[in-house]
């Protein structure tokens, strides 16, 4: 781990926050001052840690890839906990369902125009999906955004970006509990009928 990611304090930034931007951030990886070990990702222009993981956490994840992997057509493609890289920030989503193919995103990470839908599981997360997460992701314009709510056994569903409020947010919430089917719209475009129940341990 570097020194840069061991001295971050855990829980909020402090005031004042010097903030980076998506080019900075790239420059220190290419530079190897930020490397693969560590556990870091920049959001709203700060370098956040991300939280250690519980046991259903990566389970939650392998459920929701095999669930919206098996029904989308070969027009788009998913991504499980890979970047996305949007103008403030390169978040490192729990799932991604991104147009074109894999062998598209050589040279890049998708952009906030290549998401047509962004997944966070939340388990301790929870507060920071339903805040910066969802800022970040609203504010980018992406479509429909999930979150995997762990510890009340339910999918939260926001759609209706709206980048000009004060605060980011969507206009619209839907929570789906167990034995209740979300309907994956991509693009305008119903692919299937996904039930809450195979998303959840």
């Amino acid at each position: 781990m570097s020194s840069i990611a061991a001295q971050l304090p855990p829980g909020p930034p402090p005031e004042p926050v010097f903030r980076l931007s998506v080019q900075q951030y790239h420059t220190m990886i290419d530079a190897g001052i930020l490397t693969g070990d560590d556990p870091v990702e920049l959001l709203e222009g700060i370098l956040v840690l991300k939280m250690p993981k519980k046991p259903n956490h990566p389970l939650a994840v392998r459920l929701l890839t095999t669930a919206i992997d098996s029904v989308l057509p070969p027009r788009w493609h998913f991504r499980a906990q890979e970047p996305i890289t949007l103008e403030d920030g390169e978040p490192e989503p729990d799932g991604a369902v991104v147009i074109g193919q894999p062998r598209d995103y050589a040279d890049r990470h998708p952009a906030s125009a290549d998401v047509r839908i962004v997944v966070e599981v939340a388990d301790a997360t929870l507060e920071r999906d339903r805040g910066i997460k969802l800022r970040s992701y609203a504010r980018a314009g992406i479509p429909v955004y999930w979150i995997i709510n762990l510890p009340d056994h339910c999918v939260e569903v926001m759609t209706l970006p709206d980048s000009s409020a004060d605060e980011p947010c969507y206009n619209s919430r839907e929570v789906f509990a167990k034995g209740q089917t979300i309907e994956l719209v991509v693009d305008h475009t119903r692919i299937a009928a996904i039930c809450v129940t195979d998303l959840l341990p």
